[in-house]
Formats: structure tokens, sequence, C-alpha cells
């Protein structure tokens, strides 16, 4: 029996309504066609790597400062 396989976009969309915590995990499995163990696993994934996401855009904001004081640097020799 082959396992299914779904999208990214499938999984952050039944994660989302799982966050909302409007429906049961149970009512969203059956609705979504997905085993209740399955969406806990897809949830835990989401909860863990959630702060990696704010991690990532603190570097990301750093590395641009970085660049943007290399670029005026740079500029600033070539006027010398």
């Amino acid at each position: 029996m082959m396992s299914k396989q779904y999208t990214t976009a499938f999984k952050a969309k039944v994660v989302k309504e799982l966050l909302k915590e409007e429906k049961t995990l149970v009512q969203i499995a059956a609705e979504y066609e997905v085993h209740p163990t399955q969406l806990k696993n897809w949830r835990a994934i989401v909860l863990t790597g959630m702060a990696d996401l704010f991690e990532k855009q603190e570097s990301t904001a750093e590395l641009k400062a970085a660049s943007e004081q290399q670029q005026t640097e740079l500029y600033a020799e070539i006027g010398k």
C-alpha cells in the first residue's frame, strides 16, 4: 500500500487550521482525510521550528546591515 504524499502548501494549510483551535484535531483529520497522529506530527514540527524563523529573520537583517556597511566603505574608498 502506497502512503499518501502531501504538498508543503497542504500541510501548512492544515496546520494553520489546527492552530486556530476552532475545530478539534479529529474534526480536522476527518475533513482533510489525514490521520490524527500525522496532524500531531506536523503541528509539532511547526511549533518546534517556529523559533528558527525569527532567528533567520534577525540574521538576514544583520547580513543586510553588514553588506550596506561594506558598500559604504567601498564607495568611500572609490571616492578617495
